[in-house]
């Protein structure tokens, strides 16, 4: 892997409440242009900010960018619809694109945040103006057993509960392929959020259960939806070779579903495409959503 440098902070952020639908969503934005919604991953501890500490910087040169806290994560409500975890959240950001007055945008997600990005194009896909995907949540999640990488996020708060040494294994182990590339500040950081009492109380990602199990995990399967054929939306997907989490195969589900969608598999990466290739992510991310493919 070519040694990269990392990009400078985030710049100061202006911070807002959005209030919709009897949540109330944290945002903080940066930058003017075309507005570019930043949608993070669903791990323990995630937050916008953090997810896309190496990202906003270099996007704000170019674009608003905008970067909530999910339902269920940092500074926003807790709590997240069981039933439909993935429009749950597509609600939420359709709803602070209505706060803040914006009728269309672009939408960037990793993870649980490309799954909401996804449904929320599926839904309402006059909203949105192009899409980048990385390593996206619900693609092909019925026909598989789930990921190792799957599995120790969804046992973070089961067991013996939330801990450090926990939260670290899945980090180092899972998220990423360079290890040593991940500071034990940014570790810290995750552990001490993900320890929010309201949270363990009700994780915003868990195994579906329950009488309507089956159905739920159906629904969040996106390649059992019709609707992603005709998704008129321009998308990039971003998929990290070594993934542990989603596999790498889902960006070519992906691809050969989607009337209009490019794929970028990324060599000696993991999960966090974003975190781990920066200086590759922030120049594809900013070319695409400019229409330079």
């Amino acid at each position: 892997m070519t040694p990269q440098s990392t990009p400078s902070a985030p710049p100061r952020m202006r911070e807002t409440f959005v209030d919709t639908a009897g949540k109330t969503i944290f945002v903080a934005e940066t930058g003017d242009g075309p507005p570019v919604l930043l949608l993070h991953g669903g791990g323990p501890g995630a937050t916008g900010l953090s997810n896309y500490a190496r990202n906003i910087a270099a996007l704000a040169e170019r674009y608003r960018v905008i970067v909530p806290d999910l339902p269920g994560y940092g500074r926003s409500t807790k709590g997240v619809d069981p039933d439909d975890p993935f429009g749950d959240l597509a609600d939420g950001v359709r709803g602070v694109l209505d706060g803040l007055g914006i009728d269309r945008a672009h939408l960037v997600g990793n993870s649980y945040g490309g799954a909401c990005a996804l449904r929320l194009a599926l839904d309402t896909p006059g909203r949105v103006r192009r899409m980048v995907l990385m390593g996206p949540g619900g693609i092909g999640t019925t026909r598989s057993l789930p990921t190792p990488g799957l599995r120790e996020l969804l046992a973070y708060y089961t067991g013996e509960g939330p801990s450090r040494a926990k939260l670290e294994r899945f980090v180092r182990e899972y998220l990423v392929f360079n290890a040593a590339g991940v500071p034990g500040s940014a570790i810290e950081e995750r552990y001490h959020a993900s320890l929010d009492p309201e949270v363990i109380a009700s994780p915003p990602l868990r195994r579906p259960s329950g009488r309507h199990a089956l159905r739920t995990l159906w629904r969040m399967d996106f390649t059992r939806d019709p609707r992603l054929a005709r998704l008129p939306v321009p998308t990039l997907v971003l998929w990290g070779a070594a993934d542990k989490v989603n596999r790498p195969g889902g960006g070519r589900m992906l691809a050969e579903r989607m009337p209009d969608c490019d794929l970028y598999l990324v060599a000696n990466t993991g999960h966090w495409v974003q975190f781990e290739r920066p200086e590759l992510f922030n120049r594809l991310c900013a070319d695409f959503l400019a229409g330079r493919r």
